[in-house]
C-alpha cells in the first residue's frame, strides 16, 4: 500500500497559491492539501462561483498536482470558542469578523464552516480538516475549581453547534475530520472519546491524526491510530521535539517563543523530531488507511523551503509497499 504524499499550504498562507503550486511540484509532491485563506481558496466565493473553482483546479492541473482535502482550521477555531477576542480577529478574516460581536462571529463562523462543505465537493474531494474551538478549554487546568456542570455543558455546547454543520457535510457527501490539538473541544485522548460521544458518533466527524500535538502531551500516537482506526479520515506529518531532560522546561512552553531552548518541546521539521514515524506508518497500514499523508512544515529553526522538500523525502522513505502475503507463506511451499 503507498500513499500520495500532500503538502499543506497553510504555512504558505504569505505566498499565491500557483507560487507554492510550483513550488511542491518541483520538490516532486502528488498534491496539495489546499489551506482555506490566504490566495489558496475562499471558500464563500468557491461555494457561489463555479468558474473560480475551476481556475484553483486549473493551478493544479498546471503542475500536475492532485487535490485530496482542503483545511479550514482558522474559521473553525471560532465556531465554539469563548471569549471570542483580539486572537480571533487576526485569523478569521473581515467577513467572519464583521462588528466583532462575539456570537455573530461565532455564527458567521459556523456558516463558514457549512460553506467549506459545498466547495469540497466543488472541488471533488471528500475531506475537509479543521478545528473545532471550545467553549471550555480555559478551564485546562481546573482552577479555580470548576464544577462538573460547566465542563458537561461546554460539550454540549459543541454538539449543538456543530451537528446543524455537520448536517450540512452529510448532505455534500463529505466528512470532517478534527485535529486533536491544544485549544479545541478534543486535545488530547479522553477529550476525543467525550468529544466523539457528545455527537453520539456520527460519521461525518472523524480526525486528523497528527501526533506532533500528542508527543508532547505524553500519548502513544500510534495507540491512538489503533484505538480510533475507524475515525481517522485524514493525516498530517508534522514532528516535535522534546527538551524536558534539564529538570527545568515544562511541557506547557512556558510563554517561550518557537526555537526558544528554555521551551521543553518545539516543532521541528518531519523526521528530526521524536514522533515514532514508522511505527506509526506501519499502524496506518495494518488499518487499512489508504489516504493522502500531508507534510505539515512548522519548524521554527530550518527554513521551510529546505524543510518542505526534506520532509517529503523522509515520508516517501517509509512508504514501501505492503506484501500481498505472509512472509513465512514460503516455508509451506510443497517440492
Amino acid at each position: 500500500m503507498t500513499h500520495p504524499v500532500t503538502l499543506f499550504t497553510g504555512q504558505w498562507g504569505d505566498l499565491p497559491l500557483e507560487e507554492v503550486a510550483k513550488l511542491a511540484s518541483g520538490w516532486g509532491y502528488d498534491g496539495l492539501e489546499l489551506a482555506c485563506w490566504g490566495d489558496h481558496l475562499d471558500v464563500w466565493r468557491a461555494s457561489e462561483d463555479d468558474a473560480y473553482v475551476q481556475s484553483r483546479l486549473d493551478i493544479l492541473d498546471k503542475y500536475d498536482l492532485k487535490l485530496f482535502a482542503i483545511s479550514n482550521h482558522l474559521k473553525g477555531q471560532a465556531v465554539c470558542d469563548d471569549p471570542i477576542d483580539f486572537r480571533h480577529e487576526a485569523i478569521v478574516g473581515a467577513k467572519v469578523w464583521g462588528d466583532g460581536d462575539a456570537e455573530g462571529v461565532r455564527q458567521r463562523a459556523a456558516e463558514e464552516m457549512k460553506r467549506t462543505a459545498i466547495a469540497a465537493r466543488k472541488l471533488g474531494v471528500d475531506t475537509v480538516i479543521g478545528f473545532t474551538g471550545s467553549k471550555i478549554w480555559q478551564y485546562v487546568a481546573m482552577f479555580p475549581p470548576v464544577g462538573q456542570d460547566v465542563i458537561d455543558a461546554g460539550y454540549q455546547d459543541f454538539a449543538d453547534r456543530w451537528n446543524p454543520i455537520l448536517d450540512v457535510y452529510d448532505s455534500e457527501g463529505v466528512r470532517f475530520a478534527h485535529e486533536v490539538h491544544p485549544s479545541e473541544i478534543a486535545y488530547d485522548y479522553w477529550t476525543t472519546v467525550r468529544t466523539l460521544e457528545a455527537i453520539d458518533h456520527r460519521e461525518a466527524f472523524g480526525l486528523n491524526w497528527d501526533p506532533s500535538h500528542m508527543v508532547w502531551q505524553g500519548l502513544d500516537p500510534v495507540a491512538f491510530i489503533l484505538d480510533f482506526a475507524d475515525r481517522i479520515y485524514h493525516v498530517d506529518c508534522k514532528d516535535t521535539r522534546m527538551r524536558m531532560g534539564n529538570g527545568r522546561n515544562g511541557i506547557l512552553g512556558s510563554h517561550r517563543p518557537w526555537a526558544d531552548p528554555r521551551r521543553g518541546w518545539d516543532f521541528v521539521s518531519t523526521g528530526r523530531g521524536d514522533v515514532p514515524w514508522e511505527d506509526a506508518i506501519r499502524a496506518l497500514n495494518s488499518i487499512g488507511y489508504d489516504g493522502p499523508i500531508s507534510v505539515e512544515w512548522e519548524d521554527a529553526g530550518m527554513d521551510r523551503l529546505q524543510g518542505a522538500p526534506a520532509g517529503l523525502e523522509y515520508v516517501r522513505s517509509l512508504l514501501w509497499n505492503v506484501p500481498t502475503g505472509s512472509f513465512d507463506d514460503a516455508f509451506a511451499a510443497k517440492d
